[in-house]
């Protein structure tokens, strides 16, 4: 890592985006009723790309895992036998009406009807499970060692799910319907639909019908204004909206990937807006999107470039020390900057940290996952090498590779909505949002890496920040710290981890929902809950076990009160933004946010 980053430029000019007449913002009612454009919108915000993933599947791990069930059928040919009389058998049953094989109920691929009430696609559905199960059991009788026999599994459902029969125009029911309805235009308009992703996505499905969302439009509209601007990011002030505003203000350091208005959407779900009407005076740091000639920015620059958006804040409010909070790989740097203080005898400069689904602990957030199979010292050593080559590591290319982790979420079920039923994909925000990908500059790509080798937050020592050995031992913040009951790129027990890191006075809190919803969760869902205690127990699941009853409605609320009670004194709100020495540049949400 990078041991002393250079000071970057400070831009002084004052700048305003020319003034534009705002769209009306869409809202979940504005959705089209189509159930599968509804269950399309749920399952794609369920995978928002956030931190993952770093580390390249390269071509030659799947082949070598292919060649693992070469070598399952070469080591257990009687089990492979015995199982594939298994099929034969069941093959019978089908063929008699007989067989009592059914899709699991939560398999949205197989929901219509006619997969059951027509005789010939039930027997090829049955036909299909039949196969897909056996090779499955035959895998796992194996005597494989566990890593292969997940990667075996691996590519055994790769296989799979690109067979599936609801893949094929022939043979999915919704889309032969369609095609006949529309006397062929579904057809025609789905060829239209891949040629397009052929050219412009290369080859991967389009998640999103991004058209409708401008940013500081109708979506980033929350008013704030740019108050700081170096080479690396730019410093948003959103002031409060209250009479009132409490002394110690709250800075945010977004996640690298993706921007940062996540946080600010519609406003009827914007955190932003939500801490402005909190009286907490908010600042954001948008990142900029790097280009290959910013390959070596490391964490070492973001964390010192925390520092830089913390002087500013303290200097603005008058405050002598701030509250801060992280969010996914923006946490990961959090820690970095907190490290660095503390070792520099700086902690008093953060009083309280909050912390949305971030996992400090680097290796758990890899256990048990897709991710975790191919997180191999070689395949550490090739992504490093292939961002160090182009310079940066795009969002296109993180995206692809995610969803080749989660095909049937996010490659076949844009298969059948775009190509199949020749439908755009759905409009809504928080995808729109997610299509919004930003690059990782080489060096920073190379220092997540790092610490998914080193631990260096659970093991002191072994991560250095311009030249200052980490120890998180040493950092004394408050912490409150928040996790996603569904989240499998942030588990919610390695996020119980980051809690823990803290002490046992932490505050741990676990909202029923995934990554980017456990984030965007506002009051008024009538499914929200939480759990919210004090991280008082070394395991998570003995934590939820002793969490308490289970609160209704969003943790927003309750954020609200521990973040209150956290920032001071109530003071007379600032009349503007800024201040004589970072007087305001422009409108919110600034210009490093528009860049692609």
């Amino acid at each position: 890592m990078s041991p002393s980053p250079r000071t970057p430029k400070t831009a002084t000019a004052r700048q305003r985006p020319a003034a534009t007449k705002p769209r009306r913002p869409r809202k979940d009612a504005d959705l089209p009723c189509n159930p599968q454009q509804h269950e399309l919108i749920g399952t794609a915000t369920n995978q928002t790309l956030a931190g993952n993933p770093l580390v390249s599947v390269r071509a030659a791990d799947l082949a070598g895992s292919a060649g693992y069930l070469l070598k399952a059928l070469g080591q257990s040919p009687l089990k492979a036998g015995a199982h594939l009389g298994g099929y034969l058998k069941e093959l019978r049953a089908i063929v008699g009406g007989t067989s009592t094989i059914a899709p699991d109920p939560k398999d949205k691929r197989f929901a219509d009807p006619a997969w059951q009430s027509n005789v010939f696609l039930r027997a090829l559905l049955q036909s299909y499970l039949a196969g897909q199960g056996e090779f499955n059991r035959f895998i796992e009788s194996t005597d494989l060692p566990p890593l292969e026999k997940s990667r075996a599994q691996f590519v055994a459902s790769l296989l799979a799910d690109a067979i599936a029969p609801s893949n094929s125009p022939l043979t999915n029911p919704a889309a032969l319907r369609k095609l006949v309805d529309t006397g062929g235009l579904s057809l025609a308009r789905g060829i239209r639909h891949f040629a397009q992703d052929i050219l412009g996505k290369r080859g991967l499905p389009s998640q999103v019908d991004s058209t409708s969302f401008k940013v500081g439009e109708n979506i980033a509209t929350s008013k704030g204004e740019v108050v700081f601007r170096n080479e690396m990011f730019e410093l948003l002030q959103f002031a409060p909206t209250t009479g009132s505003a409490y002394a110690r203000p709250l800075v945010m350091s977004p996640p690298q990937i993706n921007k940062y208005y996540a946080i600010d959407l519609a406003p009827e779900k914007s955190l932003i807006k939500w801490i402005q009407d909190s009286g907490v005076n908010l600042f954001v740091i948008s990142w900029r999107n790097p280009t290959s000639e910013h390959r070596d920015w490391g964490l070492s620059e973001y964390a010192l470039c925390l520092d830089q958006a913390v002087d500013v804040a303290r200097q603005i409010t008058g405050s002598p020390d701030v509250n801060m909070w992280g969010s996914c790989s923006g946490g990961i740097t959090l820690a970095a900057y907190l490290g660095w203080l503390a070792a520099r005898g700086e902690g008093h400069k953060v009083a309280n940290t909050s912390w949305a689904v971030c996992v400090l602990d680097m290796p758990s957030a890899l256990d048990d996952t897709t991710l975790g199979l191919f997180a191999t010292p070689a395949a550490l050593r090739a992504a490093k090498a292939s961002s160090k080559r182009k310079g940066v590591l795009s969002g296109q290319d993180m995206a692809r590779m995610f969803a080749w982790m989660r095909p049937n979420d996010l490659i076949w079920n844009y298969w059948v909505n775009n190509y199949l039923l020749g439908n755009k994909p759905p409009a809504f925000d928080i995808l729109a949002w997610n299509n919004d990908t930003t690059r990782l500059p080489a060096q920073l790509h190379a220092d997540y890496l790092d610490l998914v080798q080193q631990n260096p937050y659970s093991n002191p020592g072994t991560l250095s920040i311009a030249g200052e050995s980490i120890d998180m031992t040493q950092v004394k913040v408050g912490a409150y710290v928040i996790g996603g009951t569904t989240d499998h790129i942030t588990p919610w027990q390695g996020c119980y981890g980051t809690a823990r890191l803290f002490g046992e006075d932490a505050t741990y809190v676990l909202s029923n929902a995934g990554h980017l919803q456990s984030l965007v969760n506002p009051p008024g869902n009538p499914k929200s809950f939480y759990y919210a205690a004090p991280a008082s127990f070394s395991d998570p699941e003995s934590w939820l076990q002793n969490a308490g009853e289970r609160q209704q409605g969003s943790w927003w609320s309750h954020w609200r009160e521990w973040i209150q009670q956290r920032s001071g004194e109530s003071l007379a709100a600032p009349k503007k933004a800024g201040s004589r020495k970072y007087p305001p540049l422009c409108a919110a949400p600034g210009t490093y946010v528009m860049e692609h």
